[in-house]
């Protein structure tokens, strides 16, 4: 089962998505992401294999970029 979760960043520039590229990538739990600097938001979006967002605000938050909860 696979579950969709939406994230408010200030992740917003590619160099800053090349910052979070190797600590997502290394996240067994999922399975695809991506970020949309174009949005005011910076949306960073993710799809889990299963059902633990908080270990993305994790990360996320590891290397430095503010993150929270966007509810679908």
């Amino acid at each position: 089962m696979n579950n969709t979760y939406k994230f408010k960043t200030t992740i917003n520039c590619g160099g800053c998505i090349a910052s979070v590229k190797p600590i997502l990538d290394a996240n067994p739990s999922i399975e695809k992401w991506d970020v949309d600097i174009s949005h005011p938001d910076k949306v960073l979006t993710v799809i889990l294999k299963g059902d633990e967002p908080n270990t993305v605000i994790t990360d996320i938050r590891k290397v430095g970029f503010s993150i929270d909860s966007i509810e679908l």
